[in-house]
């Protein structure tokens, strides 16, 4: 598989790359090919916030493999934390992981964090759910698995059914996970690391980020530096302001650096405000992620000075970058790919 090929680039370098010819297969290509190939047409966009089945069900775990870290608690919010084994006899680095929707207790998600601190970081990944993972039912899938070839209008009525009561369980999940009941959890974690760690966030010069799927929106809220809440409102902690000059307040950027994997329920306005580099790993035509959303995303840091890089990966579903076992090699090497994306970026800011 070739390497990945940045499609955004900025501040440092202005010129966009032209590419030949276009790999097939699993490569991230560039949004900013001359002459791209003809992509199948996109699917439609969902008319409100939505997760996909890879956001809330784990993948077969790699065989023969199982986490090594620890659940504890940090300022009473459940976290799992993965440390490099030379750690603290050599310096490491603080990298906070945001799941997807499997949430904390994921053997995948806990092997996700393992890689990282097998890289020098100290890995630190919150419950952002208070322990009300995301539904994970596959009752739907292994009714259409067991029925025949030519299901009878019976199976498909309660397939249905299911795929129905599992999405109006998702959207009621979602309706308890809101950017309100989540951001506090994430700053009572930081605000507990910069005592916990201090000797890691010291040696990298500030913490570090990557997220997946649900936890890939709030690597953009946790780089971005927005106005501070008013009255009744809790964006996080203060930074001063000049209040002779009545500027208002700001809050964040909280984190360094950042990258982020097929985020879902990310808007364009998530991107207004972002001031540490980021980078992104997208899936082709991904209905999660919507080509209008990146874009707009592309274009904001790109006027505004962000430094970041946005990969698009076609012939991959989303969620390819969490740990866990493909059939497909094409997806497993992208999975490797988009892994040495993120770990790269973050080792280099």
């Amino acid at each position: 598989m070739a390497d990945p090929e940045v499609a955004t680039k900025a501040p440092e370098n202005d010129a966009q790359e032209t590419r030949e010819t276009q790999e097939t297969g699993s490569a991230p290509v560039s949004s900013g090919s001359s002459a791209p190939a003809p992509a199948p047409t996109p699917a439609p966009v969902p008319s409100k916030p939505r997760m996909s089945d890879h956001c809330t069900s784990d993948r077969p775990t790699p065989t023969g493999q199982s986490s090594t870290g620890e659940v504890t608690k940090l300022n009473d919010v459940d976290v799992y934390i993965s440390k490099p084994a030379d750690y603290p006899h050599a310096p490491s680095r603080l990298l906070l992981l945001l799941s997807n929707g499997t949430g904390l207790h994921s053997v995948n998600n806990q092997i996700q964090a393992d890689r990282f601190a097998s890289e020098g970081y100290v890995v630190v990944m919150p419950d952002l759910f208070g322990g009300d993972a995301a539904p994970n039912s596959t009752t739907a899938a292994a009714m259409a698995a067991e029925s025949s070839a030519e299901p009878s209008f019976l199976d498909m009525f309660k397939i249905k059914a299911v795929e129905a009561a599992k999405s109006f369980m998702i959207d009621m999940w979602l309706a308890r996970h809101t950017e309100e009941k989540v951001l506090p959890i994430l700053h009572r974690v930081l605000g507990a690391c910069r005592d916990e760690f201090a000797d890691a966030i010291s040696h990298g010069g500030g913490v570090y980020a990557v997220g997946y799927c649900f936890g890939g929106r709030y690597v953009l809220l946790l780089a971005g530096e927005r106005p501070g809440p008013g009255p009744g409102q809790g964006r996080g902690q203060g930074r001063g302001a000049d209040e002779e000059a009545n500027r208002p307040k700001t809050v964040g950027p909280y984190i360094k650096t950042g990258a982020l994997a097929h985020a879902t329920l990310v808007s364009k306005e998530d991107f207004v405000g972002l001031a540490a580099p980021v980078s992104v790993v997208c899936v082709e035509n991904d209905p999660m992620f919507p080509d209008e959303v990146r874009e707009a995303g592309e274009d904001y840091m790109s006027k505004n000075g962000v430094e970041h890089e946005v990969s698009v990966y076609p012939g991959v579903p989303h969620g390819f970058a969490v740990v866990g076992e493909y059939d497909d090699p094409d997806i497993t090497t992208a999975q490797a790919t988009a892994f040495d994306q993120m770990l790269k970026w973050i080792n280099e800011h």
